[in-house]
């Protein structure tokens, strides 16, 4: 390794830290403690998890056949479980875990 590719590695370290610092605390820079959140911000908060999780079953069903075998029946189970236990526990993180592990047992072991 010459010390051009050095220095390109070192800056893009530091390059990616600087973006990242940057990122976490920017927020409480525009935001402090003490002055009330923009009314878009808070809307924001409270519809982006919404659209962003419809997007992603969007996404995750896209090719789903329903007219050939395993005519969807995997995606459904996991859909059908993730609802469940959200609604029971109110978890994201439990919810997205759970559903995606059954879905890969399905698709692995099952289908």
């Amino acid at each position: 390794m010459n010390h051009a590719d050095l220095m390109n590695g070192v800056l893009l370290i530091i390059v990616m830290m600087l973006g990242t610092v940057i990122t976490r605390f920017l927020p409480f820079f525009i935001f402090p403690p003490g002055k009330p959140t923009p009314e878009i911000v808070t809307y924001l908060g409270k519809t982006l998890p919404y659209a962003t999780m419809t997007l992603l079953v969007v996404y995750c069903l896209k090719k789903v056949n329903l007219i050939t075998s395993p005519h969807g029946i995997p995606e459904f189970i996991a859909i059908l479980l993730i609802v469940v236990l959200h609604r029971w526990k109110g978890n994201s993180l439990l919810s997205i875990g759970a559903g995606t592990a059954c879905y890969m047992i399905l698709v692995q072991k099952i289908f």
